[in-house]
């Protein structure tokens, strides 16, 4: 169905979108994982291991930082935020180098390469953190969330700000290729910064002012205060990491659109 000017109507675009996307994904899941063994499974069972291997570290270590939260749980809501945004900043990172003979494909676009990784790579991180939500509770290890919708709320606002900030950092890639290889080592100096290890209650004032500027600090305290409820004192603004998030997805979609222009003139 087309418009009186010609083009394809919005739901016949929104069609095609569909379709490209859908696309994308199965080729990037038959690239990253093949066609044989766990395939897709992968994209759960890799964020789970890592999950899993945190967890075990800190509870053959007892690092419960001298308070009464159970390990298990800690680890779970502190690392697995830490996978939702990482890994699709970090997917995205390459997107377009990757993706680039794709690219000449009329209805193939930038913002759809990054779409499909940021889609993939959350839908990966959720299914790993509620299977091992489930199993740690089934096992008797953790307690079900206090407050579910508010520990929902944390993920989606972590997963808006990992959306965000993948835009970001794939589409500069396009102006430099340093943008790509300085992320990998300032992703990891953000991990002991993002709140997954600590508490911002656990910290001075002054530590509590400069942490708090990191928009994903405010999720995990939101998603933990959802967790553990009044087992734990959180601190954030919520205003403040919405407002931060869509500076980010302006400014990422703005780069997207400028960069598709670049890559095209290319």
């Amino acid at each position: 169905m087309t418009s009186t000017t010609g083009r394809p109507s919005l739901l016949a675009s929104l069609a095609i979108q569909r379709r490209v996307i859908w696309a994308l994904m199965m080729r990037e899941v038959i690239t990253r994982f093949g066609r044989e063994n766990l395939g897709v499974l992968w994209l759960v069972a890799e964020p789970m291991m890592f999950t899993l291997g945190v967890t075990a570290l800190w509870s053959a270590a007892g690092l419960n930082h001298g308070s009464a939260l159970p390990i298990a749980a800690f680890a779970l809501t502190g690392y697995s935020s830490v996978l939702l945004w990482r890994n699709t900043v970090s997917r995205c990172n390459a997107g377009i180098q990757s993706n680039s003979n794709l690219l000449y494909h009329r209805n193939v676009r930038v913002i759809d390469v990054f779409w499909t990784r940021i889609l993939l790579e959350e839908a990966g991180a959720t299914a790993s953190f509620l299977l091992l939500a489930v199993f740690f509770a089934w096992i008797e290890w953790i307690e079900p969330p206090q407050d579910a919708l508010l520990v929902l709320f944390g993920w989606l606002m972590l997963g808006w700000f990992g959306a965000a900030l993948a835009m970001v950092i794939g589409a500069a890639t396009a102006y430099s290729e340093i943008i790509e290889r300085l992320w990998h080592p300032v992703s990891y100096l953000l991990f002991p910064l993002s709140g997954a290890a600590f508490m911002i209650d656990w910290l001075p004032p002054a530590g509590q002012q400069v942490v708090l500027l990191l928009p994903m600090v405010h999720g995990v305290e939101i998603l933990r205060e959802g967790y553990f409820g009044d087992a734990v004192r959180t601190v954030y603004d919520m205003a403040y990491m919405a407002k931060a998030n869509l500076l980010l997805t302006l400014l990422g979609l703005f780069l997207v659109r400028d960069a598709g222009r670049r890559v095209g003139s290319l």
